[in-house]
């Protein structure tokens, strides 16, 4: 398969209007979901653009609407609204969704920032076809954090509508190292950007003056806790496993439920799930942990992760366990003890909450403090900027010299 060049620019960079241009997005998830990769980026590239952050549709019993809200400065997020069963499949509720998106990125344009020339950005591949080619399109972006067609109900066309993506995208970035090695398979311009982290929010679990939050306060130790989403991607029965074998402790699990019923979950007494809770009040949960986990599954839908909470639990301070998600093992350990059984879990959790190794967790904190979102934004907008100049360059007229 023939990779697309990345072509050098250095002589003709981006321009001033073109570093300022407006980014529309496109996501799978919504921006009030888990605090992670799409909106600790866009929130930094919003210092430098204006930001439409375009989700998948909400369906109800009235007819097409966008609800439009600006939850920080220069990041809209519009909510599309159809009519339930009204558009049998996702490119005819694109379709539906187009003129009214257009519409509303008019009306909410900012002063001197209109959305006629942008940036196209996906992290929703789903949308793609459907979209590609329908806006001034200065460059496109594909940011792949997961491999979506391995997830529980993803659609049987997945793949394919990814594969229009990443022929019409110009630059290409991925959230782990495995999924980095696939799609530089598939594509000429890919750069691996991992986990970033806000370590001074996390480094607020270290500090006296942070309150334990009243629902954990109380709890037996050791306690054992995990942040994220509850979905698939989690491994039950070790959870399980783990809360028998801290039977006199205390296992918290914080998160939203999603694509799993919580009346299947496993129920023991000091097994506690909380739901989701606010960014800004994670470091005072996490505060209250004795040993972060990470009990993934070692299933499809976790082959290529690199989980975001990895640098957040290392800038709290705290000792980290996990099983081995291939990209952990690649890049966090020995900060973070893996474990390879159910039998070894358990024991690095016990090794951790006895005789915490403060050598580790000071290497973890050292290793967050060093791994800035923003150093991370700025590079891959770069990267970005690179495109448009390199997109506005092929384009131009040819002079041919005689």
């Amino acid at each position: 398969m023939q990779k697309r060049a990345h072509a050098e620019v250095t002589s003709s960079p981006a321009s001033a209007n073109e570093a300022s241009l407006p980014i529309v997005v496109h996501s799978h998830l919504r921006w009030d979901f888990v605090w992670q990769r799409p909106q600790q980026i866009l929130s930094r590239l919003a210092k430098h653009h204006r930001i439409a952050f375009v989700e998948e549709p909400i369906f109800h019993d009235e007819g097409t609407r966008i609800d439009v809200t600006e939850p920080s400065p220069d990041i809209l997020r519009i909510v599309p609204r159809l009519r339930h069963g009204q558009f049998a499949d996702t490119d005819a509720q694109c379709a539906e969704i187009l003129p009214h998106l257009r519409n509303a990125l008019r009306e909410h344009a900012g002063p001197g920032i209109g959305f006629e020339r942008v940036i196209h950005w996906f992290y929703s591949p789903g949308v793609a076809p459907a979209f590609l080619g329908k806006f001034d399109a200065a460059a496109v972006v594909y940011d792949c954090m997961d491999e979506l067609s391995m997830f529980r109900y993803a659609p049987a066309d997945l793949v394919q509508r990814e594969a229009t993506l990443l022929a019409a995208s110009d630059v290409v970035f991925t959230g782990g190292w495995q999924l980095f090695t696939r799609k530089s398979a598939l594509h000429g311009n890919v750069h691996f950007y991992g986990c970033g982290v806000d370590s001074d929010h996390y480094a607020k679990a270290q500090r006296a003056e942070t309150r334990i939050p009243a629902d954990v306060a109380d709890l037996a130790h050791p306690l054992l806790g995990y942040f994220g989403v509850i979905d698939e991607r989690l491994d039950y029965e070790l959870i399980d496993e783990l809360a028998a074998a801290f039977s006199s402790g205390s296992v918290v699990m914080i998160g939203p439920f999603a694509k799993v019923d919580p009346a299947m979950l496993p129920r023991r007494a000091n097994l506690h799930w909380l739901g989701q809770r606010a960014y800004d009040e994670l470091p005072a949960y996490v505060k209250a942990f004795d040993v972060c986990l990470m009990p993934f599954a070692l299933n499809d839908a976790t082959r290529n992760i690199n989980p975001t909470k990895t640098l957040e639990y290392m800038a709290a301070g705290k000792p980290v366990v996990s099983t081995a998600v291939a990209d952990v093992v690649r890049n966090f350990t020995p900060i973070v003890q893996v474990a390879r059984s159910p039998a070894e879990f358990i024991d690095l959790a016990v090794q951790a909450c006895v005789a915490p190794d403060a050598a580790l967790i000071a290497s973890g904190i050292e290793r967050a403090r060093a791994a800035t979102w923003e150093a991370m934004v700025e590079a891959m907008r770069g990267h970005v900027l690179e495109a448009v100049a390199s997109r506005r360059v092929a384009a131009a007229p040819q002079t041919l010299v005689a």
